[in-house]
């Protein structure tokens, strides 16, 4: 009696219990390893995931998935498996074509990603994006050489805190993208949003050199004549080194002692935030201009040094006249160009009209700074620096 009554109990705390399996519709649910699962078949393809939890949460989830299955509609569950490197050109397409961002944008999202193909590919196949392990990456990251300015034959060395910062932060928002457009388990998420990006130490970035007044006129005393306009101006008004070299006649209000820096779109080239401004000149700087500009009306402000009054360059004209230009060689092209091909014919219209290159003022810099004993300092940014400070 005592036995019959054990084995009723028992069949009774059985049917008390939950099952740990059973169907919502189309969908299976079963416990397992801790977490409610998934299965279901979506347009003949046998699907299985991790789900939730909690039950109640899974049943829910599983009444959604299964009226989406009846209509037909991608599921919630659903993402499309993709690789890295086809997930690279979707991302970089994606900021050329449909966000419309800028080309120097573009080329350091895809100097940024090329690490993370080369880490993907480096045993031969490239696993799914969603089976790359952040860390691993991270730690990749700090092993690699590699040449800071991407040129083959530079030097090479270890990357900086800030350019591993930026590699990844620029992989978190691929992989922001790639879930977005389905690519990731929903139930996973964003592996590189688990990575501390912003908490990151730098420890190692390079020093930013400030002038002194004292450095300040050491330069000034050592720049050539053709030189030491182009300086002067950087140093006084804060200009990055596009804006001076893009920088047109018809934007200066010498009466009024202001200059305007604005985007030029109609000849391929933005600022670097694409926000425009308006910048107060000093009287020493309107002095300077004056001088530059002499009797020219139209035109870049700053010309290459071999360009003088008597020799003008090819190209004179305002905005307008140079957008024309650039307008009718696009329409010469044997096949609609590309952006790329449109910011290479815009450059000859900057070239035609004696544009100074922001390499010259770069070299410029170098050399005044080794001639004056500071060859460590290479940026003309540098002025930029100092002017923010002195503010």
């Amino acid at each position: 009696m005592h036995k019959v009554r054990t084995g009723a109990l028992r069949m009774a705390r059985r049917k008390r219990r939950q099952p740990t399996r059973f169907r919502v519709g189309r969908v299976t649910v079963y416990f397992h390893h801790g977490a409610w699962w998934f299965y279901y078949r979506e347009h003949g393809r046998p699907v299985r995931c991790t789900a939730a939890e909690a039950r109640g949460e899974a049943e829910q989830l599983a009444a959604q998935v299964n009226a989406q299955l009846s209509t037909g509609s991608p599921t919630l569950l659903a993402f499309t498996s993709i690789t890295i490197p086809e997930l690279r050109q979707q991302f970089l397409e994606y900021h050329e074509h449909v966000l419309k961002s800028s080309l120097g944008t573009v080329q350091r999202y895809r100097a940024a990603t090329q690490h993370l193909e080369t880490f993907a590919l480096q045993h031969g196949q490239s696993p799914p994006a969603h089976a790359i392990r952040p860390e691993a990456f991270a730690a990749y990251l700090r092993r690699i050489d590699v040449a800071p300015n991407g040129h083959a034959h530079s030097a090479k060395r270890k990357l900086r805190d800030k350019g591993v910062r930026f590699i990844l932060e620029t992989c978190r928002a691929m992989f922001t993208y790639a879930f977005k457009q389905r690519h990731l388990p929903p139930y996973a998420g964003n592996p590189f949003a688990a990575l501390p990006l912003d908490h990151l130490k730098i420890e190692d970035a390079k020093p930013i050199f400030v002038f002194t007044a004292d450095t300040e006129l050491t330069f000034f005393r050592a720049t050539s004549r053709s030189a030491f306009p182009i300086h002067f101006v950087l140093a006084k008004t804060g200009l990055r080194v596009g804006e001076l070299t893009h920088l047109l006649i018809e934007e200066l209000d010498l009466a009024g002692g202001w200059l305007y820096v604005r985007n030029k779109p109609g000849l391929a080239w933005r600022i670097k935030t694409g926000s425009e401004r308006v910048v107060p000149l000093l009287p020493e700087v309107v002095a300077v201009f004056r001088h530059v500009i002499g009797s020219r009306a139209a035109g870049p402000v700053f010309l290459r040094e071999r360009f003088t009054p008597n020799v003008p360059p090819k190209l004179v004209g305002d905005l307008a006249a140079l957008e024309r230009v650039c307008v009718e060689r696009q329409a010469a092209a044997e096949v609609p160009p590309s952006r790329h091909e449109v910011l290479r014919i815009a450059c000859t219209v900057w070239r035609d009209a004696g544009a100074i290159k922001a390499d010259a003022v770069r070299c410029s810099f170098v050399r005044v700074m080794k001639a004056i004993g500071l060859p460590r300092a290479s940026c003309p940014k540098s002025w930029r620096h100092s002017f923010a400070t002195l503010l």
